[in-house]
């Protein structure tokens, strides 16, 4: 176990779960939980502890009294947020998220300026967005969480066509985390086999649109609120990669500043991931056809943060 400290703000059904999973592979040393419930927080500080006991973990997991509680994290992973509910686009959530990550990237500032902070709160690309305007950190600091998240659920279905190849698929999504997303058959394999050699472009295509829904279908099932296993594991595997400095490729949501043509602008794309966070963006040779879907994700969500620009960020 590496002495890092971790603290997730926002402790909904993606907060204590990741922290579950943080404490019970003692990933870190200690983990800071801090949420406006107060009672229900420390009950799940209480709980997450305990689990940890069992698990022989030597990972201490408190509930945070005061934002001060936060001081020297290495990392702060931010799920605080209104929730999605049936029948509400990522895009509804837009301004209020905005003004909860305001007052939560004023804490990360007076507290621990020199922590990564990895978004996971919807709408996810224009939140990351949001994150690094409030903040003025640079640009490898703060990251989005949806790529992997997207990914494991591309993998999920294509393992459900081939009926094979479970813990051997790699999946690879770009672009932004909702309804124009990008998943890329083409960079993606089973064993080194790319899918495309393995499934009809009917199957494929099946596979893409089942991706880009993938959310939307918990979503519905659930009734209230949405998925929570899949994020925090997505997100326990990034605090990984940084804690311990893995230097591994994962698609995350960064700012581009020049990469794939954009600038100024949030979007899904293959990064290393490592102590100083985003250690490099990655720039994968895309069809024509995917540059045009990318193009359109990156339109998507430049809609959403020229909202935001107005809303909050006009001098």
């Amino acid at each position: 176990m590496t002495e890092k400290k971790v603290s997730i703000v926002g402790v909904g059904n993606v907060g204590s779960t990741l922290a579950f999973t943080l404490a019970t592979k003692a990933v870190c040393s200690t983990i800071v939980l801090k949420d406006i419930r107060e009672n229900y927080v420390k009950a799940m500080a209480l709980d997450i502890s305990q689990a940890a006991n069992a698990s022989n973990s030597h990972t201490v997991v408190q509930a945070a009294c005061s934002s001060k509680d936060m001081i020297n994290s290495d990392i702060v992973v931010i799920t605080a947020g209104i929730p999605r509910k049936p029948g509400m686009s990522r895009n509804d959530l837009l301004s209020t998220n905005a003004k909860i990550m305001e007052e939560v990237i004023i804490d990360i500032k007076e507290n621990c300026p020199n922590a990564i902070v990895i978004v996971v709160s919807n709408p996810l690309d224009a939140m990351v967005y949001a994150a690094l305007k409030f903040s003025n950190f640079k640009s490898n600091q703060i990251i989005g969480m949806a790529g992997i998240l997207d990914s494991a659920r591309m993998s999920h279905f294509i393992f459900e066509k081939l009926g094979y190849g479970a813990g051997q698929i790699e999946s690879s999504v770009m672009g932004g985390h909702g309804d124009d997303m990008v998943p890329l058959p083409n960079h993606s394999n089973v064993a080194g086999v790319c899918i495309e050699d393995l499934l009809s472009k009917e199957d494929i295509e099946d596979i893409v649109n089942k991706t880009k829904n993938g959310g939307l279908e918990i979503v519905k099932l659930l009734e209230v609120g949405s998925a929570y296993y899949a994020p925090s594991y997505a997100t326990s595997i990034m605090i990984e990669a940084i804690l311990f400095n893995q230097r591994k490729i994962f698609p995350c949501a960064v700012m581009l500043e020049g990469e794939y043509g954009f600038n100024n602008i949030v979007s899904g794309v293959p990064v290393m991931l490592g102590a100083n966070g985003v250690e490099k963006i990655i720039e994968l040779e895309l069809t024509n056809e995917q540059k045009n879907q990318f193009e359109k994700s990156v339109s998507s969500v430049n809609s959403l943060t020229s909202l935001l620009d107005k809303e909050f960020f006009t001098v």
